[in-house]
C-alpha cells in the first residue's frame, strides 16, 4: 500500500516567512553616548542556501520519514537558521485524520519537542495529507537574531552587538536573557533590544 506524505504542512503559527512585529528594525530610544557596548559583535549573515533541504525522503519513504522532514524544515524557521537538523517521529506515526504523536528535533544542541496532530486529505491529492505541529519551546540562535535584525534594518546598520547568545538553545517562548543593540555605520551606539523566542523564529521587541 502507498504511504500517504506530508503535503500541506499545516502552520506552526500564521505566517512563517513574517518579519515581525515592531522591534528588530526600529531603533528605540536616541543614541546616548553613555550606553555600553555589549560584549560580541555580529555583522550581516551571509545568503540563505537555495533548493530544497536536504536530504529528502525518498518517493516511497514510510509516512514517519515525510513527517520527520516537515518537522526539520519547521526547525530551521523556528531558529531563522541554517545547517543541519535531525526530527524522530514514532516509526507507527500514522496518515489517518487525527492521529497524534509526539515528535523530536534537534538542531546544533538545541531540542525541541513537536506535538503534532494529522487532519484532513489535500483536496487535490489523496497521497497528501495536512497537519499541524506546535513546538513545546522555541529556539534562540545567532544566526537567527542576526537574519531578523539585519532582514528589518535600513542601509545605515553596520553591526550589532549581543550578549553572549548561544549557537542554539532550547528556550520559553516569549522574553529571553539575550540582547542586541545596534551600531550604525556613523558611530551612533543604540540601546540593548530584549530577544524573544517565538514560533516565527527570534524577535527583538
Amino acid at each position: 500500500m502507498h504511504k500517504k506524505i506530508i503535503g500541506i504542512a499545516g502552520v506552526v503559527s500564521a505566517g512563517l516567512l513574517a518579519t515581525g512585529c515592531g522591534g528588530a528594525g526600529s531603533k528605540g530610544a536616541a543614541p546616548r553616548p553613555s550606553i555600553s557596548q555589549l560584549p560580541n559583535r555580529l555583522d550581516r549573515p551571509g545568503p540563505r542556501p537555495e533548493g530544497e533541504l536536504r536530504p529528502s525522503p525518498a518517493a516511497d519513504a514510510p509516512f514517519a520519514a515525510n513527517l520527520e522532514y516537515e518537522l526539520r524544515k519547521k526547525t530551521l524557521s523556528l531558529a531563522n537558521a541554517t545547517g543541519e537538523v535531525t526530527a524522530e517521529c514514532p516509526k507507527d506515526v500514522g496518515s489517518k485524520k487525527g492521529s497524534t504523536a509526539l515528535c523530536t528535533s534537534h538542531y546544533k544542541g538545541a531540542e525541541v519537542q513537536w506535538d503534532v496532530a494529522i487532519g484532513d486529505t489535500s483536496v487535490w491529492s489523496d497521497n497528501y495529507v495536512t497537519f499541524t505541529a506546535t513546538p513545546r519551546k522555541g529556539i534562540m540562535s545567532r544566526e537567527g537574531v542576526q537574519r531578523i535584525i539585519f532582514g528589518n534594518a535600513d542601509g545605515t546598520l553596520d553591526y550589532i552587538r549581543c550578549n553572549d547568545i548561544p549557537e542554539a538553545v532550547t528556550v520559553p517562548m516569549g522574553p529571553t536573557p539575550y540582547t542586541c543593540q545596534q551600531v550604525m555605520k556613523d558611530g551612533q551606539l543604540y540601546y540593548p533590544q530584549p530577544m524573544r523566542a517565538t514560533e516565527d523564529g527570534p524577535r527583538a521587541y
